[in-house]
């Protein structure tokens, strides 16, 4: 409970679901700790109370792809007191030099797979589901401390009523016709089999992504069972070659923290019946995850599965939307969002600091 205390005045501030929460950071539940080792550190006051908290990990899947000795920081909280955050930092980043770690990252909990980076700019918003949330102070304790950009990433609004450039729809049809690709909801009963369709996408979109980490099989599992009660059909798409064959995946979610931020962190007594009633009332999706595979690109794949989620939020009454997040240098896609009509609104960035002196 230590983030209710450095939130309790925020009210755009939305806690997690904790027993959720608790279950990533065990190691005997999160596959994550198969290729991985990590610690987590606290800091109390003088009455025991929390004040600070970090996670700090090495992924030795992260060294085998990349050929880099990376250790990683996240789960960072901490009351507005350098000191605390310096004390903090100080152990996250002696346990790395005992493992001879080259250079250290974050926010990242626990890698480009999961959470990531450090708000910096758009503290006038909420965050939406499974996006970071902190304080602005975060910014100037990590840059006092050492931390120097690494990398930022971009969150888009898109406003699900305004005009899509006709050129664009033209544009959607022609691609149909010349490439004849079937885009289809996710089918919930056959879960697995869809699972397995997602997985044959997955690692082959996004390896070429700064920070990528690749998903084993488990890893994979492990996730989808987590988003499993959250996965709205009609905003789960796979896109499909005329042969069947999986070309791209697409997936949002409704933006269920508008529902968490009323739970109050917890499931029961009333949590559950907290969630039913306000999932109803959601107006807002967030779009997390848009891949395509290497053979099926430069067919407007990306233009197609987003003008389909766009009518599948319009349908469900939806007044816009997050795409989140994006790698700043990642023109080619930035400029897409744009011409649809995205705004750039929020802004995050990891950091790094070499360890090696």
């Amino acid at each position: 409970r230590m983030a209710w205390r450095v939130y309790r005045y925020d009210t755009r501030w939305v806690p997690p679901i904790v027993v959720d929460y608790l279950q990533f950071l065990r190691p005997d539940k999160n596959p994550f700790f198969k290729h991985a080792e990590g610690v987590y550190f606290l800091s109390r006051d003088a009455k025991g109370r929390p004040q600070g908290r970090i996670a700090v990990t090495v992924d030795h899947n992260y060294e085998e792809f990349h050929g880099e000795r990376m250790g990683a920081f996240g789960f960072f909280e901490v009351v507005k007191d350098y000191a605390v955050a310096q004390e903090l930092l100080d152990a996250a980043l002696e346990w790395l030099r005992e493992r001879e770690v080259e250079v250290v990252r974050g926010p990242l909990s626990f890698s480009m797979n999961h959470e990531c980076g450090l708000l910096i700019e758009g503290f006038n918003e909420s965050p939406l589901i499974m996006m970071p949330y902190n304080p602005p102070y975060y910014q100037e304790f990590l840059e006092r401390y050492g931390f120097v950009k690494a990398k930022d990433l971009h969150a888009y609004w898109i406003d699900a009523w305004k005009e899509v450039p006709p050129s664009a729809l033209r544009l959607a049809e022609r691609l149909q016709e010349r490439y004849g690709f079937r885009i289809r909801k996710v089918n919930v009963r056959r879960f697995n089999e869809e699972l397995e369709r997602f997985i044959a996408v997955y690692n082959e979109a996004w390896e070429d992504n700064w920070g990528f980490v690749p998903l084993d099989r488990d890893e994979m599992v492990y996730m989808a069972k987590r988003l499993r009660p959250l996965i709205v059909p009609d905003l789960a798409l796979i896109a499909e070659a005329p042969d069947e064959e999986p070309a791209a995946v697409c997936l949002s979610l409704p933006d269920y923290n508008q529902v968490f931020r009323r739970m109050g962190g917890s499931l029961f007594p009333l949590g559950i019946f907290k969630f039913y009633f306000y999932s109803r009332h959601i107006s807002q999706a967030r779009l997390m995850a848009l891949g395509v595979r290497r053979a099926f690109r430069n067919r407007g794949l990306e233009l197609l599965l987003s003008l389909h989620s766009l009518e599948a939020g319009r349908k469900r009454g939806y007044h816009g939307g997050e795409l989140s997040w994006t790698l700043e240098d990642n023109h080619a896609i930035n400029s897409f969002i744009e011409k649809l009509g995205g705004e750039l609104y929020k802004k995050y960035r990891i950091y790094e600091m070499g360890l090696l002196s």
